[in-house]
């Protein structure tokens, strides 16, 4: 194979408020698993920089849980399908597929025997059903609610009992099988969201909006007690997760704490305060062997440190929302990733190279609020503050004098200094209309394409603008030196001005191609203009020989909409709607690499080149892969 996936850096949660998110553990205690969009993300527990993704479903998926034997992993959508499929192979081949509900899925549990399944969510005839895992039929039947179910748990040894939660606040339990309801927990006062047996089978316990939690005999289904007496947490409670040896449990809130509980006791033993903001809201937990998981509203990962209450002992970072743009820029010879999200988020993935980690240690820093990067071999931590773009992340380049050069939907193109690894409130130059394109050159010099406007900068600060143009400009690209500007325009020509001092020449000069330009870029040498269009046409150009044209390739289905150049200044990537990656060769159009749904779902938004083996590729699912190429 000419190209092969290195790493995965897989997206966050998908987090929305109010709303409690399921993590599901494995069995073996090596990963965990949690879901994006139609992503399910399988991760391992001990290195996160380890990854899967799921991409089998046809709309949202809202929950994923293992079997119990480790093999299997049953996944619920927003259409109320559920999907089981394979997990020792890579393929993930699908087992079974069945449609329990007519609405969202919200929680799915197991059978100890791996053969029984209970789904519960929304629907319009019924809430809940249980089901035989390999034929569908049911085995019982979930009833007793007036308003969707929030959860459910069935009891891990046997007899079997289950139990589910309720927006009606209350809970049911039920004795099976076949499952038949039994009685109704009416001890909540507001929506019920969470309810969960011992590993050993003796109790469960329930959580709700109303900041309680009552513990109830596993058998019999009778209340025992109240963790924490009136008030368990000041929030609303949106998840719970036992210790392996069912003596303790942690509870995940809104009031941005995560509280340790000794069930015996009835109390609470450890505190976890996660932050003040918003986004420190927790809504998931999971308790893996000796690690302790919760997530954040912002989509964090949080590692608990039983030690420290008040420090995780890692926090996973990086992007929830799609990922627009990319670029890699070299720091002290390592090379780190940059990407830009379309809620104004950068993340910084730094790369170990082979020799230093067998792993590939990774490292992120979203730069918005507070930043981090991690190493996946030591799980060193860093954190650094400032506030960046408040909107999409349209484009971003690195300059020579190591500034990350960002423009954004919030009508701004910001200067980060690389090196201090902070954003700086003054390096932000406002523009009159929304950029689209930023490009960079030598001699502190951007170009900024707006809608309506070409505007050159220098040093961080505006010296010539070019308003009332004639075409509409789509995309920018300074040639290496910093001598000539080109300028791609919706009516498929590209006009190339000449940079004087601190102003564009207009010296009549064009190249013509067959559509609307999507993307162009100077090779990194300076010699060649390589552009693509909405025709599917990528064409390049010699610098040299007075922009004559070196050679058109052809091979994208749908328009391309991305490209970069490595490295050597003899190939080129360019991604398109068509899902398609290509790896062209400047002197033979017909020596190529073509990498077919390098991201399942989605198209690839942005590329860019490590060296001139490893090309790293972003999709709107958030997730940022590496690949090596071999020619």
């Amino acid at each position: 194979m000419p190209y092969e996936l290195k790493h995965v850096f897989a997206s966050l949660p998908q987090m929305e408020r109010g709303v409690a998110k399921v993590i599901g553990g494995d069995p073996k205690g090596n990963n965990f698993l949690y879901t994006n969009g139609k992503c399910v993300i399988i991760r391992n527990i001990a290195n996160p920089a380890i990854a899967d993704i799921y991409t089998e479903h046809a709309h949202t998926v809202t929950v994923a849980k293992y079997a119990p034997s480790g093999y299997y992993i049953a996944s619920g959508d927003a259409s109320g399908r559920i999907r089981i499929w394979d997990t020792t192979q890579k393929e993930h081949l699908l087992k079974y597929e069945y449609t329990p509900l007519s609405g969202k899925v919200k929680d799915i549990a197991w059978t100890e025997d791996s053969k029984r399944i209970a789904a519960v969510g929304d629907g319009r005839e019924k809430f809940g059903a249980v089901f035989l895992w390999d034929s569908g039929s049911s085995v019982g039947e979930v009833s007793g609610h007036s308003k969707l179910i929030n959860s459910v748990d069935i009891k891990q040894k046997r007899p079997y009992r289950l139990a589910t939660a309720s927006d009606d606040t209350s809970g049911s339990f039920f004795e099976g099988p076949p499952f038949k309801f039994k009685f109704t927990l009416r001890d909540h006062s507001q929506f019920v969201n969470c309810v969960r047996f011992s590993p050993d089978g003796n109790r469960f316990v329930t959580a709700g909006a109303d900041g309680q939690m009552f513990l109830y005999d596993g058998k019999e289904g009778t209340l025992i007690s109240t963790l924490g007496g009136e008030k368990a947490h000041k929030g609303g409670i949106y998840a719970v997760s036992w210790s392996p040896d069912s003596s303790q449990l942690i509870s995940a809130s809104g009031d941005k704490t995560v509280k340790l509980w000794d069930v015996g006791a009835g109390t609470a033993v450890t505190t976890f305060n996660l932050g003040s903001d918003v986004t420190d809201q927790q809504l998931g937990c999971l308790w893996q062997n000796e690690h302790l998981l919760t997530v954040s509203l912002s989509g964090y990962i949080n590692y608990l440190d039983k030690n420290n209450p008040d420090r995780p002992i890692r926090t996973v970072k990086g992007h929830s929302k799609s990922i627009q743009c990319v670029t890699v820029h070299k720091k002290d010879g390592r090379p780190h990733i940059y990407s830009g999200s379309h809620d104004g988020h950068i993340n910084i993935l730094f790369t170990l190279d082979e020799t230093k980690s067998a792993l590939n240690a990774s490292t992120v820093f979203p730069l918005t609020n507070a930043s981090h990067y991690w190493d996946a071999e030591t799980g060193e931590n860093d954190c650094f503050l400032g506030k960046g773009h408040s909107n999409q992340v349209s484009q971003m380049v690195t300059d020579e004098s190591n500034e990350l050069v960002t423009c954004s939907m919030d009508d701004t193109v910001r200067y980060t200094n690389l090196n201090k690894t902070e954003y700086s409130a003054s390096d932000v130059v406002k523009m009159d209309f929304q950029p689209k394109s930023v490009s960079a050159a030598a001699g502190g010099l951007s170009l900024a394409v707006c809608i309506g406007q070409v505007v050159l900068l220098k040093d961080k600060k505006k010296v010539f603008t070019m308003d009332n143009l004639d075409y509409e400009a789509e995309v920018g690209a300074l040639n290496p030196g910093g001598s000539t500007a080109a300028v791609g325009g919706a009516d498929g020509k590209v006009r190339l001005y000449s940079v004087q001092g601190n102003t564009l020449k207009d010296e009549g000069k064009t190249i013509e191609v067959a559509g609307a330009i999507t993307d162009m870029a100077y090779s990194n040498d300076g010699a060649y203009l390589a552009l693509i269009d909405d025709k599917k046409v990528t064409s390049v150009f010699t610098v040299a020989d007075d922009y004559s044209v070196k050679n058109n390739f052809y091979g994208h289905h749908a328009k391309p909409v991305t490209l970069a150049w490595s490295p050597d200044n003899e190939h080129f990537a360019t991604g398109g709607m068509d899902m398609m990656v290509f790896i062209w060769t400047v002197s033979d159009p017909d020596k190529r690499i073509k990498m077919p749904d390098s991201h399942r779902l989605h198209h690839v938004s942005g590329l860019a080149w490590v060296d001139e083996h490893t090309l790293v590729t972003t999709s709107h699912d958030a997730s940022v892969k590496q690949w090596t190429i071999t020619y």
